[in-house]
C-alpha cells in the first residue's frame, strides 16, 4: 500500500483540508438552516458555533435579497462559483466573503449545499484602494485642468480682444504667435483628459444619424485655416455622390478626423492631405466605412513606425522638441476607433509621406435620422446678425482678474450691464441688493466655490432671485462635471478657454430683449423716487423742486439732439447724450430708464448693435417724456 493510498484511508486528507484549511466550509439545508461548520467559523470570523443558526441572518441586510438570489440560484445548480457577500462578525464587524458551492442533491440526493467560503476582505480592500486612487486620479485631472485652462483662457480672451483694436502688421505676428501657443495648450489639456476618460472606461457612444460627407467636410473647414497658413490644401474624396446616412457617434468621429488631419499638417511642409471614404455593405442594415488620410509630410521610418500607437510614445524624441505634443493623439485614435468596433494601421517612407486606414462598422440609417439636415451640408460657417443684449442685468462670478476682464469687456459690448464678484460669498451679498437677469458663475473659488453658492441661491433666496439662470462657468471639463452642476440647479454650462460665440449662445437663451419689454410698458409711466433725492438734502423741498425744474428744463433738448443724432446714424454722439442724461436719472431715482440708457452709452460710443438703437432711442425718449409728465405733477403738489 503506498503511503498516498494510506494518508487517503485514514482520513487524513478531511483533517489538513476540512477541519484544519484556512477556508470556512459550511454545509447549508435549502432552508438556509446551517447543519455544520469547520472550526475555521472562529478563527475568521469568532464564533464558537453557528450550527442551527439560520444562515441569513448573517448576511448584511443591504445585500440579503441579492444574496437569497445567488442561494436559490445555487440549489438548482451541480455547482456554482464566486459569489461575494458580507457575513456578520461575533465582534459586529462585517466580512467580505466568498463561497463556491457543491449540491449535494445532485451528488447524494441530499438536500443542502456545501460552501466553501474563503476570506476575500485583503482583495475587497485593494479594490477599494483602487478606486480612491482612480477619484483622487479624476480630481487631480479635474484641478489640473481648471488650473491650466483658466490663465490660458485668459491669454486666449486678451489676444482676441487685442486683435479687435488698431495694430501694425509686427504685432499682429505677435499675437498670432500668443494664439498658437495657447492652442497648443489646449490640444495637450485636451488630450490629457480624453486619454483618461477612456482609460477609465467611461466613454459613452452615441448611436445617432449622421451625414458622413458632412462630418468630414466639417472637420476639414475647421482645419483648413491651419493648413493653408502652411500653403498646404486639403481634399476630400467621397464614397459616392449620393448622400450616405450612417448610425453611430459622431463627434468621436470628427475627434478621429481632427487628431489625424491635424497630425497630417503638422508633420507636412508642402504639398497637401487627401481624405478618401469607401465602404461595403455588409447586409441591409450594416456597412464596413472604410477612411483613409494620406500626407505627403516627413514620413515615419520602418523599424519606429510599431510604436506609433503607443502611449506617451512618438516616432522620434526629437519630434516632440521640434513639433510639441504629448503623444496621446495615436494612443486616443486608437482607443477611440477600437472602441466603435474598427481597426487602424499605418503605412509611411521616409520623406514619401504617411497614409492612415481605419474602417469603423456602422448602422445604415435614412434621412430622417439626421441631426444635420441636407440643407445644412456644405454651407460653411453663419455669422449671424448679432442682436445686442440691451439693459441685461448680469453678474459675473470670477475669481481671475484676467478673465474677468476678459469677459467682463465682452459682454459689454453685447451692451449688458455687468457688475462683478470675485467670489459665492460677495455674490451673494450682491444678488440680496439688486436683481439680475442672468449669473455667470465660475465654479472653483476661494471663500465660497460656485457650487455651494448655486445651492444657497435656490434654497435661501425667494422668488424670482432664486429662479435666476445660473450658467457654470468653468475651466474643468471631466465628462460628467456638467451633468453635475445642473443637478444642483444650475441652467447651463460654458467651458473656459470659452469662445466668445458659445458664450453669446447661451446668453440668448435667456434673454428679453430691454427694448421690446420697455416699449410693451411705455403707458406704465416710469415713476421717479425722490428718496435718494430728499435724504442728500436733508428733506428740503426747495432745493428738490430746483432739481426737478433743472432736469425738466434740459432734458428736452437732449432728447431732442438724441432724436436727430440717431436719424443721422450719428451713433457716437447718441451714446454721448445718453451720457449726459444718465446721471440725472440716478439722481432723481428714474431707475426704470437706467439700464435702457447705459446700453445707448455704450453701443453708441462703441458703434456695436446699431441695427437696435434707433428703436431704443424711441423707447428711450418716450420713457423720459413720460417721466418728466409725472415730475411736472410732483413740482406742481
Amino acid at each position: 500500500m503506498s503511503s498516498l493510498t494510506k494518508y487517503l484511508l485514514e482520513e487524513k486528507f478531511y483533517k489538513t483540508v476540512v477541519e484544519d484549511g484556512s477556508d470556512i466550509i459550511f454545509i447549508v439545508d435549502y432552508n438556509a438552516n446551517i447543519a455544520y461548520h469547520n472550526p475555521s467559523v472562529k478563527k475568521t470570523i469568532g464564533y464558537e458555533s453557528l450550527t442551527g443558526k439560520y444562515f441569513f441572518d448573517y448576511i448584511h441586510p443591504k445585500q440579503l435579497k441579492k444574496f437569497k438570489r445567488a442561494f436559490k440560484e445555487s440549489t438548482n445548480l451541480p455547482y456554482n462559483s464566486n459569489i461575494e457577500f458580507e457575513f456578520l462578525c461575533q465582534n459586529g464587524s462585517y466580512k467580505y466573503l466568498e463561497f463556491n458551492s457543491i449540491n449535494l442533491k445532485h451528488k447524494d440526493n441530499i438536500e443542502a449545499l456545501i460552501l466553501d467560503c474563503r476570506d476575500i476582505s485583503g482583495r475587497k480592500q485593494d479594490q477599494q484602494e483602487l478606486i480612491e486612487a482612480q477619484k483622487a486620479k479624476e480630481q487631480f485631472l479635474a484641478n489640473m485642468s481648471h488650473e491650466i485652462r483658466t490663465p490660458v483662457n485668459g491669454i486666449a480672451g486678451m489676444v482676441d480682444l487685442l486683435s479687435n483694436t488698431m495694430q501694425s502688421k509686427e504685432q499682429g505676428k505677435y499675437l498670432n504667435a500668443i494664439k498658437h501657443s495657447a492652442d497648443n495648450l489646449k490640444v495637450i489639456i485636451n488630450d490629457i483628459l480624453d486619454y483618461s476618460v477612456i482609460e477609465s472606461g467611461k466613454v459613452a457612444l452615441e448611436k445617432i444619424g449622421f451625414d458622413i460627407d458632412y462630418q468630414v467636410e466639417s472637420v476639414i473647414n475647421s482645419l483648413e485655416l491651419q493648413a493653408t497658413e502652411k500653403n498646404l490644401t486639403i481634399n476630400y474624396q467621397p464614397a459616392t455622390k449620393n448622400k450616405m446616412v450612417l448610425l453611430g457617434d459622431p463627434v468621436r468621429l470628427s475627434q478621429i478626423l481632427i487628431n489625424l488631419v491635424n497630425n497630417a499638417i503638422k508633420f507636412t511642409n508642402q504639398g497637401g492631405i487627401t481624405i478618401k471614404l469607401s465602404f461595403q455593405k455588409q447586409n441591409k442594415k450594416m456597412a464596413m466605412v472604410n477612411f483613409e488620410v494620406h500626407d505627403t509630410g516627413i514620413g515615419i521610418s520602418a523599424q519606429k513606425i510599431e510604436h506609433i500607437f503607443e502611449t506617451f510614445k512618438q516616432a522620434d524624441e526629437s519630434i516632440t522638441r521640434k513639433y510639441g505634443g504629448t503623444g496621446l493623439g495615436l494612443a486616443i485614435t486608437k482607443q477611440l476607433v477600437e472602441l466603435q468596433g474598427g481597426s487602424i494601421r499605418v503605412e509611411s517612407k521616409v520623406n514619401q509621406g504617411t497614409s492612415f486606414f481605419f474602417s469603423i462598422p456602422y448602422a445604415i440609417g435614412t434621412e430622417s435620422d439626421l441631426i444635420h439636415k441636407s440643407h445644412e451640408v456644405n454651407t460653411g460657417p453663419k455669422k449671424k446678425n448679432k442682436k445686442s443684449f440691451a439693459g441685461l442685468r448680469v453678474l459675473l462670478v470670477e475669481d481671475n482678474d484676467i478673465n474677468r476682464l476678459y469677459a467682463s469687456t465682452i459682454l459689454k459690448k453685447w451692451g449688458c450691464i455687468c457688475d462683478e464678484a470675485v467670489n459665492g460669498e460677495i455674490a451673494l451679498e450682491m444678488l440680496r441688493k439688486k436683481n439680475y437677469n442672468i449669473v455667470l458663475m465660475d465654479v472653483h473659488m476661494p471663500v465660497m466655490d460656485g457650487l455651494e453658492a448655486t445651492q444657497m441661491i435656490r434654497k435661501s433666496f425667494t422668488s424670482p432671485k432664486n429662479e435666476v439662470p445660473i450658467i457654470a462657468f468653468t475651466a474643468n471639463a471631466i465628462k460628467g462635471e456638467k451633468e453635475d452642476y445642473l443637478d444642483i440647479g444650475m441652467n447651463d454650462y460654458i467651458s473656459k478657454p470659452f469662445i466668445p460665440d458659445e458664450l453669446y449662445n447661451v446668453i440668448q437663451k435667456y434673454y428679453t430683449p430691454v427694448a421690446s419689454k420697455a416699449s410693451a410698458s411705455v403707458t406704465d409711466t416710469p415713476q421717479a423716487n425722490l428718496e435718494h433725492l430728499k435724504t442728500i438734502s436733508d428733506g428740503n423741498m426747495e432745493f428738490v423742486n430746483e432739481i426737478i425744474t433743472a432736469f425738466l428744463e434740459q432734458t428736452p433738448p437732449l432728447l431732442a439732439g438724441m432724436q436727430q443724432a440717431c436719424d443721422q446714424k450719428d451713433w457716437v454722439k447718441t451714446g454721448d447724450l445718453a451720457h449726459k442724461i444718465k446721471p440725472n436719472l440716478s439722481l432723481l431715482g428714474i431707475t426704470k430708464l437706467i439700464p435702457l440708457v447705459q446700453s445707448l452709452e455704450t453701443d453708441g460710443r462703441s458703434q456695436q448693435h446699431t441695427d437696435t438703437l434707433a428703436e431704443r432711442v424711441t423707447t428711450f425718449i418716450q420713457g423720459c417724456q413720460a417721466a418728466m409728465e409725472s415730475l411736472k405733477k410732483e413740482v406742481n403738489q
